[in-house]
């Protein structure tokens, strides 16, 4: 995907298009989101490139509704429970410690692996 853009179904159908209609088409797609997900599904269906033979697709926020696509998606889940948590004790320590310039966090993500992902059907330049 371009790396712009809004994270909605039809940024994700408009650039899928682009990528899906290269000579050169990629065999895989990671969406910066999952709804942008859904517009790369919409895309694919369009010009009949099938999801995961032609082309894999991963989506990033792990959506209820990606449970129910065909094929249901792939995605990245973040730990958004644990994102409020540490966000909440930020703001208590910032109110705490007012001179505390910065505080970097890193939380795990967890790579959630449905049926829009596979082996390419064919392989180029064979």
């Amino acid at each position: 995907m371009a790396p712009y853009g809004e994270f909605d179904v039809a940024t994700g159908y408009r650039q899928s298009l682009a990528l899906l209609g290269r000579a050169d088409r990629p065999t895989a797609i990671f969406a910066a989101s999952d709804m942008q997900a859904m517009g790369v599904y919409e895309a694919a269906r369009s010009i009949d490139v099938s999801i995961p033979d032609d082309v894999s697709v991963v989506g990033y926020d792990d959506l209820q509704v990606t449970r129910w696509a065909g094929p249901p998606l792939t995605t990245v889940r973040q730990p958004l429970t644990e994102m409020a948590e540490e966000a909440t004790r930020l703001v208590l320590r910032l109110r705490d410690e007012p001179q505390l310039k910065s505080t970097r966090l890193e939380l795990a993500t967890s790579l959630i692996v449905r049926g829009s992902t596979g082996a390419p059907r064919v392989t180029r330049g064979a």
